[in-house]
């Protein structure tokens, strides 16, 4: 058993001013995604994109992550809650961010953007998929420091005990760092690999979406279901599940387009 290490959500606290390391979290995962796409966009010069091109696509990629991220987190998790206390929406700072959501803000952002500059969609979403996961490392960490999203009682050695009631005081998996490695660092890696060498158009945008969907659906098999949810079936199907299985789908969707059109264009 591991005792939580009590780490304080409010990295620099300057009275009037507080910056936590959950607003750290995500500072950081911008800006390394940035820097890794503008280092692969300077490299490779024949996938099109400009410095300033990527720099845009950031821009409209955070503004997704950030509006569908919260959004996705009052409608998908606590939608009573918020609807009897709307204005706690704008707040957060308090947590409460929905990668699913997120995902969705995303994929409306860079449609938006991929129209503004005659882009393909899928063009795009195959250049930035790949560091997505960078974000989600960074993420799940901050999870953690905030001790929320942990997981379900556990005896193993590496189990956790975390601060307050709700916790009930008792070993449970850290399943944010679950999340960090296979989400983050795993799904890093298979994606920067696998889109360093030119591949079908939707290729990686579709293992993006099939890797994240069985990494995040595994993980909930230890993860504590929303306490204001609880599971929808049984007592197995979480809400990350339902709203992970279809990117499961849609990901071999994209997978076998992406395969059919390569060996028809090459017929």
């Amino acid at each position: 058993m591991l005792t939580y290490p009590e780490i304080d959500p409010v990295a620099i606290d300057l009275g009037v001013l507080q910056i936590r390391w959950y607003g750290i979290s995500y500072i950081c995962g911008i800006l390394l995604a940035w820097w890794l796409l503008r280092h692969r966009a300077l490299s490779k010069p024949a996938l099109g994109w400009t410095a300033m091109q990527v720099s845009d696509l950031i821009y409209y990629g955070t503004l997704g992550v950030i509006i569908g991220g919260r959004l996705g987190s009052v409608v998908f998790y606590n939608l009573p809650y918020y609807l009897d206390n709307p204005l706690d929406i704008l707040k957060v700072w308090q947590g409460g961010m929905s990668f699913h959501g997120g995902l969705i803000g995303v994929f409306v952002a860079l449609w938006y953007y991929s129209h503004k500059i005659k882009r393909n969609l899928f063009v795009t979403t195959d250049f930035l998929v790949p560091v997505v996961p960078v974000g989600l490392f960074f993420g799940r960490i901050a999870n953690f420091i905030n001790a929320e999203l942990w997981g379900a009682p556990t005896t193993l050695p590496w189990g956790v005990v975390f601060p307050g009631v709700h916790s009930g005081g008792i070993p449970r998996h850290p399943s944010q760092l679950y999340e960090a490695l296979l989400e983050g660092l795993v799904l890093f890696v298979i994606l920067w690999v696998y889109s360093s060498k030119p591949r079908p158009k939707m290729a990686v945008s579709g293992l993006f979406l099939l890797g994240y969907g069985v990494f995040r659906c595994g993980v909930e098999f230890v993860r504590e279901p929303d306490a204001n949810i609880g599971y929808l079936l049984g007592d197995w199907l979480t809400m990350g599940q339902v709203l992970s299985l279809p990117m499961i789908v849609i990901g071999l969707i994209l997978l076998s387009l992406a395969g059919y059109n390569s060996k028809k264009k090459a017929e």
